[in-house]
């Protein structure tokens, strides 16, 4: 569908109301796109998972990238999530499949003793506690992850906030993997990547800022009206939005 045939108006306003629980980005099929890392993250997982015997899935979100790793999880399966309609969405995907959803906030202490688990995976977790998942994990036991690495989707949030420049610095892979290291975990592979992201129309962007909250903290129509018409204008004239995304993939032992 060309949407660039649709006024500023009803894209904003369709982007607006259509929910944004879960992390299924398929609303925007064919209106963004964002290059994927070459290493294949669920793929990745799914190997593992299907070599663990327990297994925490941390900010699992509607629990779409764990479902869809493997159709044999561990004997015993875990996993947290914090927003309440993401939870909601987690449970009924996954307690039929034999794992327990639990509601955990972001920044609390994991509700799970010491050295149960063999294996702690987490796609974009929101912060990550090293401390806490070298707790649970056994001696031996990995944190497997994708983390968004420092300056993701930068562009689209000084667009609206201005200079942004130390936008994810604690996110960097080399801080992270001085905090595991600290917390009792021994790196055993990192690998980088920065990815191109394209938004063709004003509601992909909006759909994203509702979706993706920190990308531009406190993000309404309302009050980023005039921008959001400015914005309108350039994608119009140049076909895109081009802004960029970074990740990194990292796997911790524990000692």
């Amino acid at each position: 569908m060309d949407h660039s045939a649709r006024s500023f108006e009803e894209l904003v306003a369709e982007a607006d109301s259509v929910p944004v629980e879960g992390w299924d980005f398929s609303w925007l099929d064919g209106r963004a796109t964002e290059e994927r890392p070459p290493w294949g993250y669920q793929r990745l997982l799914g190997e593992r998972l299907r070599g663990a015997r327990a297994a925490l899935d941390l900010q699992t979100g509607g629990g779409e990238v764990l479902a869809g790793a493997t159709d044999t999880f561990p004997p015993t399966m875990a996993a947290t999530e914090s927003w309440p309609p993401n939870l909601a969405k987690a449970k009924a995907r996954l307690h039929l499949r034999g794992a327990l959803v639990v509601h955990t906030p972001d920044e609390r202490a994991l509700p799970f003793a010491d050295a149960a688990f063999d294996l702690v995976s987490s796609r974009h977790p929101a912060t990550v506690h090293f401390d806490e998942i070298a707790r649970v994990l056994r001696p031996g036991g990995s944190y497997f992850a994708q983390h968004v690495g420092p300056a993701t989707s930068l562009e689209l949030t000084e667009y609206f906030l201005g200079p942004w420049p130390t936008s994810g610095a604690d996110r960097h892979p080399d801080v992270e993997s001085a905090e595991a290291r600290a917390a009792g975990l021994d790196i055993v592979d990192l690998r980088t990547a920065r990815l191109r992201m394209e938004f063709t129309d004003i509601g992909a962007v909006v759909y994203f800022l509702r979706k993706v909250l920190w990308t531009v903290p406190d993000f309404s129509v309302t009050t980023h009206l005039d921008r959001l018409r400015e914005l309108d204008a350039q994608i119009r004239r140049d076909g895109l939005f081009l802004a960029h995304s970074t990740r990194h993939l990292i796997e911790a032992r524990k000692r």
